[in-house]
């Protein structure tokens, strides 16, 4: 389990083991989520949606045409 405090100026360092463990380096941005019941919970957003752009390619290497892909033909 790894812990830290926060200070007066309500900044906190986030424990080598954890970023490690998720990958987050400088620019690492984190987002807080404040659960009903006091749980508290925290996601670094290390990839954005875009980083996949590009990532799935036709066998063929063309695009292929919308009629193509209906189900019923």
């Amino acid at each position: 389990m790894s812990e830290s405090t926060i200070t007066a100026k309500g900044q906190t360092t986030v424990p080598r083991q954890v970023r490690d463990g998720i990958g987050a380096g400088p620019g690492t941005r984190l987002v807080w989520h404040v659960m009903p019941g006091g749980g508290l919970i925290v996601r670094a957003e290390t990839h954005s949606v875009l980083d996949l752009a590009g990532m799935l390619k036709s066998p063929k290497k063309k695009p292929v045409p919308v009629e193509d892909m209906n189900p019923w033909r």
